[in-house]
């Protein structure tokens, strides 16, 4: 064993899998806590700001006739500003999830009220015009997607410190944390904006295998690059070989097989939902978390194949919702349509918490290992939340968005593949474990402000890897 060590590029290999083993989570009023502190974090620094998203001293000016950019902005001004979002947006999110981590409770009631009282005191004032014909649904579900990712980005890597709590780490079976949402966060935040929810012509499985294509590259490049630099990997969370991307591709691909309309997608979700929780009742669930594997590439990659049926569930009800919430409507004025949509996404979010809460109580816990019925409704749950409290921004005042925001959210496939990288390389030249609170705050700040200097200088010269 020590030899090993010595020759391999991960010498504490074990140790790091096994301080992401056996937890249990935290709890759902704590997961509550979070997702509204993520949100009003970004809606009190647009309160500070007057940064427009259409202002020419920011935008990218690529010529439709030229491949000539606009130079003319200034480069420094960019990234001062863009340093001024991190410091307001990205840093008190890492403290929060670091340092003031047993504050989180209190530290929600607060943030809620001081954007509660900013609120008040915007409407009072008549000088103050409404943003509601600037910001779009399409604003709102960008600004969502880009929190989604920044909070990704920066639990990826934070979950090898310390100081990172180990109640926000994935959980081994049951339970409810932090980053167990990330995965099915992605797959109903891909569906919102789908091709079926909004009502764009479907794929064929020609198309949808050429699409997916991306995906299972990415997927068979994660497996080889974790294997030949011997990185850390919990065989638990998806098997021996599957990962992240191979589920995603999966889900793109049984979608254009069995292909409905978007407002039928919520019934066929909820059968295959309600079917493959039928079956986890019926003795699944205890293959599933079984450590017992056989030779099949099925048994040896159980817990990723069979958790496909879930995600595809999530994705469909999430298509449903997309459709009905931000695409279906198109004939009232724009003030209208985000009224109207404010005030469902807020009763759905109220609806399916209470949903998660009974099923996690009386069905089955929350397992995001088996993403079963109850995690389906937890993070559709969350996620609303999310974009329930993103929504509110219209009774802001300041700026629709943010240089960082918009930086991420033309470059959320470009961020996320530099954010494993960088993960990976931090991971292999610094003892993550054993670091201390400062130098572990030290690195995740210096790892989350190269990441957004990235971002942001792609977007400041017009390269472009968002999919809408």
């Amino acid at each position: 064993m020590e030899s090993t060590g010595r020759n391999s590029f991960n010498p504490n290999k074990q140790l790091k899998e096994e301080f992401v083993s056996n937890l249990s989570g935290s709890s759902m009023l704590e997961i509550a806590a979070l997702s509204t502190i993520f949100p009003v974090v970004i809606l009190l620094r647009h309160s500070f700001s007057s940064y427009k998203s259409h202002d020419p001293a920011y935008k990218v000016a690529l010529s439709k006739k030229s491949d000539k950019f606009d130079t003319s902005r200034n480069w420094t001004s960019f990234i001062a500003t863009l340093t001024m979002d991190f410091l307001l947006i990205v840093f008190p999110i890492l403290l929060f999830l670091t340092v003031l981590a047993e504050w989180i409770h209190l530290s929600a009631l607060l943030l809620m009220f001081v954007l509660g009282s900013l609120i008040v005191i915007t409407r009072s004032g008549s000088s103050v015009p409404s943003k509601a014909t600037l910001d779009t649904l399409r604003m709102d579900v960008s600004l969502y997607r880009v929190c989604l990712m920044v909070i990704t980005c920066l639990c990826i890597l934070a979950v090898d410190f310390r100081v990172f709590p180990r109640r926000y780490a994935k959980t081994e079976t049951y339970g409810t944390s932090l980053m167990d949402l990330g995965v099915g966060s992605f797959v109903l935040a891909n569906a919102f904006v789908s091709r079926q929810a909004r009502h764009a012509s479907t794929l064929n499985l020609r198309s949808a295998l050429s699409t997916s294509g991306p995906l299972i590259l990415l997927g068979f490049g994660r497996l080889a690059s974790t294997a030949g630099v011997d990185y850390q990997v919990h065989v638990g969370e998806y098997g021996v070989h599957w990962n992240f991307f191979f589920t995603l591709a999966a889900v793109a691909v049984l979608t254009s097989l069995i292909n409905v309309p978007p407002q039928y997608c919520g019934i066929l979700g909820s059968l295959i939902l309600v079917g493959y929780q039928f079956s986890l009742n019926n003795g699944l669930n205890t293959y599933l978390v079984s450590s017992d594997r056989g030779s099949s590439i099925i048994s040896q990659n159980k817990e990723g194949v069979f958790s496909i049926l879930g995600y595809w569930g999530m994705y469909l009800l999430g298509v449903n919702l997309g459709n009905y919430l931000f695409f279906k409507d198109r004939s009232s004025s724009n003030i209208q349509r985000k009224a109207w949509t404010r005030r469902k996404v807020w009763t759905f979010a109220v609806l399916f918490w209470l949903l998660a809460i009974l099923l996690n109580q009386h069905v089955e816990r929350v397992s995001r290992r088996m993403c079963n019925l109850s995690y389906v409704t937890l993070v559709v749950a969350v996620n609303l939340q999310w974009l329930a409290i993103l929504m509110l921004s219209d009774y802001v005042p300041g700026s629709s968005s943010s240089i960082l925001e918009d930086a991420f959210n033309r470059n959320l496939l470009a961020s996320f593949l530099v954010a494993n990288v960088l993960t990976g390389v931090v991971n292999l030249s610094f003892d993550t474990l054993f670091a201390s609170t400062s130098t572990a705050l030290l690195i995740l700040s210096a790892y989350l402000y190269l990441l957004s200097v990235i971002a942001g200088t792609l977007d400041f010269y017009g390269v472009r890897s968002k999919f809408w």
